[in-house]
């Protein structure tokens, strides 16, 4: 009986090591794992200047309608690693390094919703050369907003992916977690002498509180790295994928691009309550889970409030309501690749009318 309680506990043991081992070795190579696939799928990186700026991005193979993917802030193109090769298999993809993230140019006189629209449409002419879909996320959803509104020649349809509508004009930006968190953190890195965001913003940045007790090791597990691996993103084993995404982005991050919708400039020029309604071509909008904390700051891009304001004023938009985080593509990417192909019928009979 002894024994065999014995081999029992050994048996637990060992599937506790092996589920630890397991969630490590996933969280180390999340990355390189997802990379692999997309450059099977025919992924080439590439790069090419528009008005004297260079656009890094990348282009699949030519499987169907064009697609132009615009990622969030703080992140890059690889952020859609986990959906490329599947969308790969219907669209012609081409995921793009806005200005101030990955490879592309640091420019912070175009870090506004208008000049960098401006310049993703000149992109979309060169470049796709032809009429696209354009799926943006978060700020790329703000962008995908001003593509469709002001560049219509250049969009066929659109899928914005829990952009924060409304929510990035001051003063209610001020009681949004992007503004509390890293738009002000960036905005102190830039007018302090600090050389390292990254190292800046794990010591200055409101997000690690919300660990509570686990917040000074995470601090110093971030320190650490960062201190061995200079030049390298920084990687916290014992953190999801979803946490070392986030660090991976801000290694190439511009802080100046936080600062814009700091002093609130990212909106110059820019009406997101017009820009909806002069949206012409099929939409879909995609709604997150949101909350507010005991400080009355919204944890999210948007409430139900200003979604249901946003779906009220597009012509023509499918709404979806998803349960996960802000990072949908990234958290559920089965869910968002379905979604975009769910959207090809709605081109087809666009195209015939």
């Amino acid at each position: 009986m002894m024994r065999t309680a014995v081999w029992i506990v050994a048996g637990l043991v060992a599937l506790v090591a092996a589920g630890i081992g397991a969630f490590v070795f996933h969280t180390i190579t999340y990355f390189r794992r997802s990379m692999t696939a997309v450059w099977r799928a025919g992924f080439v990186e590439k790069q090419v200047t528009i008005n004297g700026s260079e656009f890094n991005y990348a282009e699949g193979p030519d499987n169907g309608p064009a697609l132009l993917l615009i990622h969030g802030q703080g992140v890059d193109w690889q952020n859609y690693a986990r959906v490329l090769p599947d969308l790969a298999a219907h669209y012609h993809v081409f995921a793009v390094d806005c200005y101030g993230h990955g490879r592309s140019a640091r420019v912070p006189e175009k870090y506004t919703a208008a000049a960098l629209g401006s310049e993703l449409a000149q992109f979309m002419r060169e470049v796709i050369g032809e009429t696209a879909v354009v799926s943006g996320h978060s700020s790329g959803g703000l962008l995908a907003v001003w593509l469709a509104a002001n560049a219509p020649d250049t969009v066929r349809g659109v899928v914005l992916e829990d952009p924060p509508l409304f929510t990035t004009t001051l003063p209610r930006a001020a009681k949004t977690w992007n503004y509390v968190d890293l738009a002000t953190t960036a905005h102190n890195f830039v007018q302090s002498s600090e050389p390292d965001f990254v190292t800046y913003q794990v010591r200055h940045g409101k997000f690690y509180a919300l660990f509570k007790e686990l917040q000074p090791r995470l601090t110093q597990s971030v320190l650490t790295y960062r201190a061995k691996h200079p030049h390298e993103p920084v990687k916290v084993f014992y953190m999801p994928p979803v946490m070392n995404e986030l660090w991976r982005g801000l290694q190439t991050y511009d802080p100046q691009f936080g600062v814009s919708f700091y002093d609130g400039s990212w909106n110059d020029g820019f009406d997101q309550a017009d820009a909806l309604r002069r949206i012409g071509v099929p939409a879909v909008l995609i709604h997150t889970n949101w909350q507010y904390d005991e400080d009355g700051i919204l944890m999210a891009a948007m409430d139900d409030k200003d979604a249901e304001r946003a779906r009220s004023l597009i012509p023509n938009v499918e709404f979806v309501k998803v349960d996960s985080g802000h990072g949908f593509h990234f958290e559920k990417p089965n869910d968002f690749v379905q979604i975009m192909v769910n959207f090809l019928p709605t081109l087809r009979e666009t195209k015939t009318h």
